[in-house]
């Protein structure tokens, strides 16, 4: 991977600037696709246009394309007709080339389709179109290599190599029956311990790991993960053999995947990038702000009725703070790990109940730490106001039980709706733990006045 130094730069936009096509074609030569879609980070629109232009190879083009940023290439692919993009995608993966039309407009995409000079890759994105972008279907592509289980080592021989003529990279070979229905894969390793094989059923191994074509993105990730594999078979309904992943394009979903959740986590409602419009940022964070006003405006009610306590001992309202931090950072710990344990599969949603029950164990030990410090705090900082200490400890202690169980409720309650369980590590446990925090603060306090003089 290239780094591009401010010299660099700078040298590329003379060259831009002086319109010196012949220096900058022999710049861009040597460069790697990626390192050319980071330069465009680069360069405003005009330039990066006039760079993508003077690209010679338009297998390259097309690779520069799909490691564009989606914003970049959005403003790339406005200013080419359907024809040259269905050139470029002519030369795509059907994987990429799927990915690439499904950020057109309807309309649009029709129009492309009908431009790509390849009816089979054309038939295959039609069909790759069809599955839904979040499971296996809408992550795999088409190009693999397919062997029959009844051929000799010789006829594979001769069908990989017609085969592979049209891979960039081969990973398995797949074994199917008449039928196309997967029966095993077949290790390069056997091609040489074995050559004189009579059929191919009797050397490959059998059940192998694959998904469906409507298996979850996250699932498949965990598979991969769980097997280190490179890549993963995908069947249909009856295990035909439709297509395979390949762990780059994973590693990419999992990314995209990854900052999704931490915006979702961040209180950001929708995916926006560091550049985007100030509208498109201030569109995707006023929600979660507004949701937190609203919470605001509900603690300044709560203590709208408890005025008359506060003014009275003044020193309650030194704690407000303390039992709405405590309950956040509580309830965000505990969401945290449940979000973790589904994301990497450690945590079955059928076993749902038991992670409650060891979370219920965890409060409770956090809570009679957390509570018995902050009484031996307040009784040797507020002198004799035993109404005060027993009032925030105790209100500490139910305020930790509260959120951790919340905390744990939550994800696993959006996960068993089929809603990103990210959503509950953000403002919705702050806001909530906040406003119930304080309905606990309030009602202890009230009661240990009634009970316990203040010295």
């Amino acid at each position: 991977m290239k780094e591009f130094s401010e010299q660099d730069i700078e040298r590329i936009e003379n060259l831009i600037d002086h319109d010196d096509r012949k220096a900058a074609v022999e710049e861009l030569r040597d460069m790697h696709p990626a390192d050319i879609a980071e330069l465009f980070q680069t360069l405003n629109l005009k330039q990066a246009e006039w760079v993508f232009n003077l690209i010679d190879d338009k297998e390259k083009k097309a690779d520069v394309l799909m490691e564009l940023d989606e914003e970049d290439r959005k403003k790339i692919l406005e200013n080419l007709n359907p024809e040259e993009i269905g050139e470029y995608i002519d030369l795509l993966d059907t994987d990429d080339a799927v990915d690439l039309i499904q950020e057109l407009d309807e309309e649009e995409r029709e129009e492309v389709i009908q431009h790509i000079d390849d009816v089979e890759q054309a038939g295959d994105i039609v069909d790759l179109l069809q599955y839904d972008e979040d499971t296996a279907g809408g992550l795999m592509g088409t190009e693999l290599i397919a062997v029959n289980e009844n051929w000799s080592m010789p006829e594979c021989l001769k069908e990989m190599r017609r085969q592979a003529e049209d891979l960039d990279d081969i990973y398995y070979i797949y074994v199917v029956d008449d039928d196309n229905r997967l029966r095993g894969i077949l290790p390069l390793k056997m091609l040489i311990t074995h050559p004189s094989v009579s059929k191919i059923k009797h050397v490959m191994e059998k059940d192998p790991v694959l998904v469906k074509t409507d298996t979850p993105i996250d699932e498949v990730a965990i598979d991969f993960e769980k097997y280190d594999l490179v890549a993963m078979p995908v069947v249909d309904s009856i295990g035909r053999l439709v297509g395979q992943i390949t762990v780059d394009d994973v590693m990419d979903e999992v990314r995209e995947q990854s900052e999704r959740d931490y915006q979702l986590a961040s209180g950001i409602s929708s995916d926006v990038d560091a550049d985007d419009s100030v509208f498109a940022q201030t569109k995707a964070r006023i929600p979660w702000l507004l949701i937190g006003i609203i919470g605001g405006i509900i603690n300044s009610v709560i203590l709208t009725g408890f005025e008359a306590q506060i003014a009275a001992v003044t020193v309650l309202a030194i704690f407000i703070p303390l039992i709405g931090g405590t309950g956040g950072n509580v309830g965000v710990q505990a969401s945290a790990i449940v979000v973790q344990g589904l994301a990497n599969g450690r945590l079955d949603i059928k076993n749902a109940w038991k992670q409650i029950g060891r979370e219920c164990l965890i409060a409770l030990l956090n809570a009679v730490v957390i509570s018995s410090v902050v009484l031996v705090y307040v009784l040797l900082t507020q002198s004799h106001m035993y109404a005060v200490a027993f009032a925030v400890a105790a209100s500490l202690f139910c305020v930790v039980i509260f959120a951790t169980v919340f905390g744990t409720f939550v994800p696993l309650t959006l996960e068993k709706l089929k809603i990103n369980p990210a959503l509950a590590t953000g403002p919705f446990i702050q806001i909530t733990n906040d406003v119930v925090g304080l309905l606990i603060y309030v009602s202890m306090s009230t009661l240990m006045l009634r009970l316990v003089p203040l010295s």
